[in-house]
């Protein structure tokens, strides 16, 4: 993967009803922008109940969008990286309703997980509660059969997301039918969305269990062979992700979000810096993304302390929800459809009270930290909370999808904000320094510093968190 910036976003969200008008875009406005670009679920529908992640056909592009051959037209502009649903797939799929006609005489049966697929003899109490859900409730659905029998199956998320049991052989032929089609359609990248739910074993949390990480070794070793490199996506304490990226090609730097909040809510860089002491290297860097801002990533597990202590991340939330009028309160947890319990759920530029300096400071931090830059594509603009489109879905995320016209996007463009952050971009997708070694400056708690020096290259970040001025040099 370059070592340069990568936009993340839908096709359908950003003025492009195709993926050639995707093209379009990267070839024009956003030529220089962005080295990498993580489109989000494409396939066949982009509109079920999870914006994409609940595929009904995951080899398929949605026709709407266009078609492999379109896909791979782009990835000649720009690195493609592509989600790679691991978990589940759509309750809708030609494979489940067949299941559902056929029960175990389907050849689709051992492709779903079952209750009593990890439960054969029953679960106790304590096995059920031992599960970790990142939603309330039990994670199963009954579903009841053509012949009148009915089944409990897995289903982490929603009732449409019907559990794939990743360990059967059809299972192992599903995930590497779709990496051989990636790989045809000139994808370089993969996120491995919800990895950490795919393997359920009795007497477990069911989540990143040692199992898990077997799973996703062999996984990235078949999709490496075909010349694609792997992200994991886990949402977890932090020690968790540190252990996770001794073992993957890389991870997102889900903690950052809130550090970055922290540091410039609290004009307190302690925090932050600690976690750059031992934060991955092989990381992808972010503010926003398509979901919530992390809690879980910075809070405590148990006994064990967080990056953030527990009363500083409260007042962190409780400020987010200020700076948004109250708006990310709609949108969070059982104020919205989308009960995640780890994620408040709000644009970047919202959560810091649309305040552009403090907005720009905060892109700055996240060039200047250990990763690769992965810019959301609302965030990129610096977006507000679309109120609109969350009362019309009800869904909490749908506050932070807007879908940009093209004359939005021009207008953005003309913004002196967004002109000073694209400037911000392509100094660091540019700069030889950011190749080099990574400095760290000791400095008082109300001041950041941060270096990058390779040879001559030098290009360094000076932040006065009690005046909120900000410094950037670069050698020439």
């Amino acid at each position: 993967m370059k070592n340069k910036i990568q936009l993340i976003t839908y096709v359908d969200r950003l003025g492009c009803k195709s993926i050639q008008d995707l093209n379009s875009l990267f070839k024009n406005e956003f030529k220089g922008l962005f080295g990498g670009l993580h489109i989000l679920p494409f396939y066949y529908p982009i509109d079920g109940e999870d914006a994409g992640f609940d595929p009904i056909d995951h080899n398929l592009i949605d026709p709407r969008l266009g078609d492999w051959n379109d896909l791979n037209e782009l990835s000649k502009e720009v690195d493609i990286m592509a989600d790679l649903i691991v978990n589940h797939v759509s309750a809708k799929s030609v494979q489940f309703q067949d299941y559902l006609q056929k029960g175990k005489e389907s050849k689709y049966a051992s492709l779903f997980l079952t209750y009593d697929t990890v439960f054969p003899n029953g679960a106790t109490e304590a096995d059920l509660l031992t599960i970790y859900r990142p939603r309330p409730n039990l994670p199963f659905t009954m579903v009841k059969l053509n012949d009148g029998s009915t089944k409990l199956i897995w289903t982490t998320f929603t009732s449409n997301q019907i559990d794939i049991d990743v360990k059967s052989d059809i299972g192992i032929q599903y995930l590497e039918g779709i990496l051989d089609t990636f790989q045809k359609g000139g994808v370089k990248m993969i996120r491995l969305d919800a990895a950490g739910y795919a393997i359920k074993q009795q007497g477990t949390s069911c989540f990143m269990i040692d199992e898990t990480y077997e799973f996703i070794d062999k996984l990235t070793e078949k999709a490496k062979a075909k010349g694609i490199e792997v992200l994991v996506e886990i949402h977890s304490y932090y020690k968790t992700q540190i252990e996770i990226a001794k073992r993957v090609d890389y991870v997102y730097d889900f903690a950052l979000p809130v550090l970055v909040l922290d540091t410039l809510f609290n004009k307190n860089a302690s925090s932050l810096k600690k976690w750059l002491e031992v934060s991955p290297k092989n990381a992808l860097t972010v503010l926003d993304t398509h979901d919530g801002i992390g809690i879980v990533d910075v809070a405590a597990e148990g006994n064990k302390p967080g990056l953030i202590e527990g009363t500083v991340l409260s007042k962190i939330v409780d400020q987010i929800h200020v700076n948004s009028k109250g708006n990310s309160l709609k949108a969070t947890g059982a104020a919205a459809s989308n009960l995640d319990l780890y994620q408040v759920n709000c644009t970047y530029f919202d959560a810091l009270g649309r305040d552009e300096n403090a907005y720009l400071m905060a892109r700055a931090i996240q060039f200047f930290v250990p990763g690769i830059p992965q810019v959301y594509y609302v965030g990129l603009f610096a977006g507000e909370n679309d109120m609109e489109l969350l009362e019309k879905t009800n869904v909490g995320r749908d506050i932070n999808r807007h879908y940009f016209t093209k004359n939005e996007i021009n207008e953005h463009l003309k913004r002196p904000l967004i002109n000073d952050l694209a400037e911000l971009m392509f100094l660091r997708n540019n700069h030889k320094a950011f190749n080099g070694d990574f400095n760290l400056i000791e400095t008082e708690e109300n001041k950041l510093n941060i270096k990058w020096v390779n040879d001559r290259h030098i290009a360094e970040l000076f932040i006065d968190l009690t005046s909120m001025k900000m410094e950037t040099k670069f050698s020439l």
